[in-house]
C-alpha cells in the first residue's frame, strides 16, 4: 500500500482506537478493507493480491452480508490462491467517504457508521471489477 505520511498516521489512529475499545472493533475488517482497495500500490503480485482479497472480502460483508469474523476467515485461504487473481485498473476516484472522515467520527457509533460508509463508498468505487470479484469468490 502506498500512501501519504498523513494518511497512514490516521490509519494508524483509527487501528489503535479499534484495537483499544471493544466498542469500536466490531467494524475493524472493514476499515482495513477499505483503506487497503483505496491505496492499491504499484502493480506487483502482493499487491495485486491485496486488492483482490480485501475487494473480495467487502464483496462478502456488503453484498452478502457474511459475518466479518467468517470473511476473515475465508479471507486467509483465498489469499493462498494467489496464481488466479490478476491486475484490476484502479477506478479514477477510489470513493469519496475516506479515512479522514472516519478519523472525525466521535464516538462509537458514529465510527461503526463512518467505516460502514467508508466500505460502501470504497466498494463503490471498484465497480467496474464487481463481476471479476464476484466470479472470482464463486470459483470457491
Amino acid at each position: 500500500m502506498a500512501s501519504s505520511p498523513a494518511c497512514w498516521r490516521l490509519y494508524g489512529e483509527i487501528l489503535a482506537r479499534e484495537y483499544g475499545d471493544p466498542a469500536y472493533r466490531g467494524v475493524h475488517r472493514l476499515t482495513v478493507d477499505s483503506y487497503a482497495v483505496q491505496h492499491p500500490g504499484e502493480p506487483s503480485p502482493p499487491a495485486i493480491r491485496s486488492v483482490a482479497v480485501h475487494l473480495m472480502s467487502l464483496c462478502l460483508v456488503l453484498e452478502r452480508d457474511v459475518d466479518p469474523d467468517y470473511a476473515t476467515r475465508a479471507l486467509q485461504a483465498l489469499a493462498r490462491t494467489r496464481e488466479r487473481f490478476h491486475r484490476l485498473a484502479p477506478p479514477p476516484s477510489l470513493g469519496a467517504v475516506t479515512v479522514a472522515d472516519v478519523a472525525r467520527s466521535s464516538s462509537a457509533p458514529e465510527h461503526a457508521r463512518m467505516v460502514r460508509a467508508w466500505a460502501e463508498s470504497a466498494w463503490s468505487a471498484w465497480a467496474a471489477h464487481h463481476d471479476t470479484v464476484r466470479a472470482w469468490l464463486s470459483n470457491d
